[in-house]
């Protein structure tokens, strides 16, 4: 699957819409930014064994880690959403709105301190 920029951004808002309001509230303070690929930082960052496709990133302070509400981050959270990577593991357009909006959970999830072994038991793995 190939998409047009403006098209895949399309596709980000369908996907966005379908989450579910206690976890898109999240989102409301955080930047959503789509690039072609991970960079060969991003993939060390995520810590992304070769050979294993980063579908997204999010690169912030969890909710965790924060001090407190009256000292804010210096920089705002991000979610980063790879295209690319994306586009190659879906063969349908119904297919690429799921994982896009099972990304964006999963990066939200980290924004709140769930851990990659909670959301394998949660089933987002």
């Amino acid at each position: 699957m190939k998409l047009s920029d403006k098209e895949f951004d399309r596709f980000v808002e369908k996907a966005i819409e379908r989450i579910p309001p206690e976890i898109r509230e999240h989102l409301d303070n955080m930047l959503i930014t789509v690039l072609p690929k991970p960079s060969r930082i991003m993939l060390r960052e995520a810590e992304t064994p070769p050979g294993e496709i980063l579908l997204g990133l999010f690169r912030g302070t969890p909710l965790t880690e924060r001090c407190s509400v009256t000292a804010p981050p210096l920089y705002p959270d991000t979610i980063f959403l790879f295209q690319q990577s994306l586009e190659e593991m879906c063969k349908t357009p119904e297919e690429l709105e799921e994982e896009i909006e099972i990304t964006v959970v999963h990066e939200v999830a980290h924004f709140m301190g769930i851990s990659e072994k909670r959301l394998a038991e949660l089933g987002y793995d």
